[in-house]
């Protein structure tokens, strides 16, 4: 399960089980209320290891430690009994967090459909003390009341819903944990816990999948999703012996700069150039790398999986797109071999950063190396203007030659 080319190579999930479910009200834990003809747990658990991180750590109610052994078969987990608040339960996960792990996301069994790619997209953009939360724009009207009188509007606008996994540095989250633990203070979540012992907490896109499940109107929603939903169907990959001809495809992204924000690119944060227009973060290097490994493997291209069809991506960062696509490779039998990438534009000033860049690319794609290099245009061109940037990427991908 420890793949070094995954996103959560050295990271730990410790699922949170440990709930009574009393909102539910369905007679038992929630872990263990029945969602089709699995319990809850066990589909949260398919979304885990589907993203495959290096140690999975499983928080249950006390007594029912034998159960869940039974219920994860042969999947490589650790239970452990929970505390009487949310708070010690997580505490209790990390105290069992083995040696080489550097991050933690901590994800509630209740979100039991959250995709796999949730998972990755947080893990990547964990950084030294940086924690990382995936959130969905609030589109409700929201309105401040007082008793029965509305009192006042509140700016939507600077709202998210919050949702699991939740990412942190293993370290800086230990210590926050027994910070906690020495005052005495119960948080809301992981990320205001993390917060409140100094550490800086940034977000992610989420997932409409990833609702929690807390009454029966959320059981019976889940439910309706599970009966409707079919597997997206991927082209088969076709076994071969001996030397695979690799393939190469090539990808193409133009942004326009915007009249403010902060500027996403390669991968990283610009702070101080302006960011660039688009339906997600505008980031034109990872885009024009998923055209290039979409088109090599004959996979269709960035519109067909990430456009606008597809409302849960809108505002994603480009890593999102990357871990994304490589999933969808390897489903259809391919590895990504390398990937070389050159932005044309006059800013952001990029040879200082290029190996962070570089790092971060990889990453998200479970490790395939990426090489990028910019340039300009001596002035030419909307590039030399300084009205955007333009991106060219190659990619190599290979068929995976079975045994």
């Amino acid at each position: 399960m420890n793949d070094l080319r995954t996103p959560l190579a050295r990271a730990a999930v410790i699922i949170v089980a440990a709930g009574s479910g009393t909102r539910l009200a369905a007679g038992a834990p929630k872990a263990f209320v029945p969602l089709g003809d699995r319990t809850i747990l066990e589909h949260a658990l398919d979304g885990v290891f589907a993203a495959a991180p290096a140690q999975v750590i499983l928080v249950v109610p006390a007594g029912r430690e034998a159960e869940v052994s039974a219920i994860t078969g042969d999947r490589p987990v650790l239970v452990v009994a929970g505390g009487d608040s949310r708070q010690r339960s997580v505490a209790a996960g990390l105290a069992l967090l083995a040696d080489g792990i550097d991050a933690v996301l901590v994800h509630d069994a209740a979100r039991a459909l959250t995709p796999s790619a949730q998972f990755a997209a947080v893990a990547t953009a964990v950084r030294p003390g940086i924690g990382v939360i995936p959130a969905l724009p609030v589109v409700d009207t929201l309105k401040r009341v007082h008793g029965e009188e509305v009192v006042a509007p509140v700016d939507r606008a600077e709202l998210a819903a919050a949702q699991t996994p939740q990412g942190f540095p293993r370290d800086a989250l230990v210590a926050a944990y027994a910070q906690a633990a020495d005052q005495g203070v119960e948080y809301t979540d992981d990320a205001a816990l993390f917060a409140a012992a100094g550490g800086a907490v940034r977000h992610v896109l989420g997932s409409e999948e990833a609702f929690k499940i807390t009454t029966p109107h959320d059981l019976e929603r889940a439910r309706m999703i599970l009966s409707s939903s079919t597997p997206e169907p991927r082209p088969a990959p076709h076994p071969v012996a001996g030397p695979v001809a690799p393939r190469i495809g090539i990808g193409t992204d133009v942004h326009a700069f915007a009249a403010g924000g902060t500027l996403r690119l390669a991968g990283l944060d610009w702070p101080g150039e302006p960011a660039l227009e688009g339906h997600s973060d505008g980031d034109a290097v990872a885009h024009a790398i998923v055209d290039a490994l979409l088109g090599a493997a004959g996979l269709g291209d960035i519109g067909q999986h990430f456009g606008t069809a597809h409302p849960e991506y809108a505002g994603a960062h480009g890593d999102v797109f990357l871990a994304r696509t490589a999933e969808i490779l390897a489903e259809a039998g391919f590895a990504i071999g390398n990937v070389s990438v050159q932005f044309q534009g006059n800013r952001p000033r990029f040879s200082a950063r290029r190996s962070e860049a570089e790092q971060a690319l990889s990453t998200a794609l479970g490790g395939a190396p990426v090489a990028v290099s910019a340039t300009t245009t001596d002035g030419l061109g909307f590039p030399g203007r300084g009205e955007g940037i333009a991106v060219t990427a190659v990619a190599l991908v290979h068929r995976i030659a079975e045994s």
